[in-house]
Protein backbone atom coordinates (compact mmCIF):
# COMPACT_ATOMS: atom_id res chain seq x y z
CA UNK A 1 0.00 0.00 0.00
CA UNK A 2 1.36 3.74 -1.00
CA UNK A 3 1.87 6.04 1.77
CA UNK A 4 0.52 9.61 1.16
CA UNK A 5 2.21 12.40 1.90
CA UNK A 6 0.76 15.82 2.27
CA UNK A 7 1.67 19.50 3.66
CA UNK A 8 -2.03 20.01 4.46
CA UNK A 9 -2.70 22.65 7.28
CA UNK A 10 -6.22 23.72 9.08
CA UNK A 11 -7.26 26.58 10.37
CA UNK A 12 -10.83 26.45 12.26
CA UNK A 13 -12.83 29.27 12.11
CA UNK A 14 -15.96 28.95 14.81
CA UNK A 15 -17.43 26.16 16.48
CA UNK A 16 -21.25 26.25 17.55
CA UNK A 17 -23.59 23.93 18.53
CA UNK A 18 -26.85 24.29 16.32
CA UNK A 19 -30.43 24.23 16.90
CA UNK A 20 -32.11 20.64 16.27
CA UNK A 21 -32.47 19.66 12.46
CA UNK A 22 -35.26 18.15 11.23
CA UNK A 23 -35.48 14.59 9.76
CA UNK A 24 -35.23 14.97 6.07
CA UNK A 25 -33.31 17.91 5.73
CA UNK A 26 -31.05 18.97 2.80
CA UNK A 27 -27.95 21.27 2.42
CA UNK A 28 -27.61 23.75 0.27
CA UNK A 29 -24.32 26.13 -0.17
CA UNK A 30 -24.88 28.99 -2.21
CA UNK A 31 -22.27 31.86 -2.87
CA UNK A 32 -23.67 35.26 -2.88
CA UNK A 33 -22.69 38.52 -4.23
CA UNK A 34 -23.59 41.87 -3.02
CA UNK A 35 -23.35 44.89 -5.25
CA UNK A 36 -21.32 48.01 -3.75
CA UNK A 37 -23.53 49.69 -1.09
CA UNK A 38 -26.31 47.28 -1.19
CA UNK A 39 -28.68 47.04 1.72
CA UNK A 40 -28.85 42.63 1.02
CA UNK A 41 -32.46 41.26 1.32
CA UNK A 42 -35.02 42.42 3.41
CA UNK A 43 -35.69 40.91 6.61
CA UNK A 44 -36.86 37.23 6.25
CA UNK A 45 -36.11 33.81 7.95
CA UNK A 46 -34.34 30.65 7.28
CA UNK A 47 -36.14 27.25 7.61
CA UNK A 48 -32.95 26.07 9.12
CA UNK A 49 -28.95 26.93 10.35
CA UNK A 50 -26.67 28.81 8.18
CA UNK A 51 -23.29 28.85 8.54
CA UNK A 52 -21.21 31.58 6.37
CA UNK A 53 -18.06 32.47 5.65
CA UNK A 54 -16.94 36.17 4.10
CA UNK A 55 -14.99 35.54 0.76
CA UNK A 56 -14.52 39.38 -0.01
CA UNK A 57 -15.34 43.12 1.62
CA UNK A 58 -17.15 43.32 4.71
CA UNK A 59 -21.33 43.49 5.28
CA UNK A 60 -23.08 44.85 8.24
CA UNK A 61 -25.20 41.55 9.89
CA UNK A 62 -28.24 41.55 11.96
CA UNK A 63 -30.24 38.97 14.07
CA UNK A 64 -33.21 39.02 16.18
CA UNK A 65 -32.06 39.16 19.55
CA UNK A 66 -28.18 40.40 18.92
CA UNK A 67 -26.62 44.08 18.12
CA UNK A 68 -25.58 44.53 14.62
CA UNK A 69 -22.12 44.09 13.64
CA UNK A 70 -19.20 43.96 10.63
CA UNK A 71 -18.20 40.72 9.46
CA UNK A 72 -14.99 41.37 7.22
CA UNK A 73 -13.06 39.26 4.72
CA UNK A 74 -12.01 35.74 5.89
CA UNK A 75 -14.61 35.95 9.22
CA UNK A 76 -17.61 32.98 9.95
CA UNK A 77 -20.60 33.88 10.98
CA UNK A 78 -23.92 31.42 11.02
CA UNK A 79 -27.56 32.06 12.27
CA UNK A 80 -29.60 29.40 13.97
CA UNK A 81 -32.40 29.69 11.65
CA UNK A 82 -36.18 29.08 12.76
CA UNK A 83 -37.84 31.53 13.91
CA UNK A 84 -35.11 34.05 14.18
CA UNK A 85 -35.52 37.12 12.13
CA UNK A 86 -32.37 37.90 10.03
CA UNK A 87 -32.30 41.67 9.32
CA UNK A 88 -29.74 42.92 7.75
CA UNK A 89 -26.85 41.33 5.39
CA UNK A 90 -25.87 44.85 3.73
CA UNK A 91 -22.46 45.49 1.60
CA UNK A 92 -20.88 48.45 3.38
CA UNK A 93 -18.78 49.01 0.59
CA UNK A 94 -19.78 51.59 -1.78
CA UNK A 95 -16.79 51.13 -4.09
CA UNK A 96 -17.06 47.20 -4.56
CA UNK A 97 -18.82 43.66 -4.00
CA UNK A 98 -18.93 41.86 -0.88
CA UNK A 99 -19.22 38.22 -1.60
CA UNK A 100 -19.99 35.06 0.69
CA UNK A 101 -20.41 31.58 1.24
CA UNK A 102 -23.10 30.10 3.12
CA UNK A 103 -24.08 26.60 3.82
CA UNK A 104 -27.78 26.38 4.36
CA UNK A 105 -29.92 23.55 6.22
CA UNK A 106 -32.91 23.49 4.68
CA UNK A 107 -35.89 21.92 6.39
CA UNK A 108 -37.85 19.84 4.58
CA UNK A 109 -41.01 21.03 3.25
CA UNK A 110 -40.40 24.26 4.10
CA UNK A 111 -38.99 27.57 1.47
CA UNK A 112 -35.84 28.39 2.85
CA UNK A 113 -36.52 31.57 3.09
CA UNK A 114 -39.73 33.18 4.04
CA UNK A 115 -39.84 37.14 3.97
CA UNK A 116 -41.21 39.04 7.59
CA UNK A 117 -44.50 41.45 7.58
CA UNK A 118 -44.67 44.33 8.02
CA UNK A 119 -46.89 44.14 10.77
CA UNK A 120 -44.57 41.64 12.55
CA UNK A 121 -41.47 44.08 11.97
CA UNK A 122 -43.52 46.58 13.59
CA UNK A 123 -44.47 44.21 16.66
CA UNK A 124 -41.37 43.74 17.80
CA UNK A 125 -39.68 47.16 16.72
CA UNK A 126 -38.85 47.59 20.69
CA UNK A 127 -36.78 44.24 20.87
CA UNK A 128 -34.11 45.33 17.93
CA UNK A 129 -30.76 45.92 19.57
CA UNK A 130 -28.90 48.83 18.65
CA UNK A 131 -25.19 48.43 17.16
CA UNK A 132 -22.70 47.58 19.46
Amino acid sequence: MATITTRMTGTDLQQVVPPFIPQGSHVMTRILDLPPGDPGLGPHRHSGPVFGYMLEGEMLFELEGAAPYVIKQGEAFWEPGGDVIHYTAANLLDDRNSRFLVVMLCAPDVEMITMVSEEELAAKADARLPRG
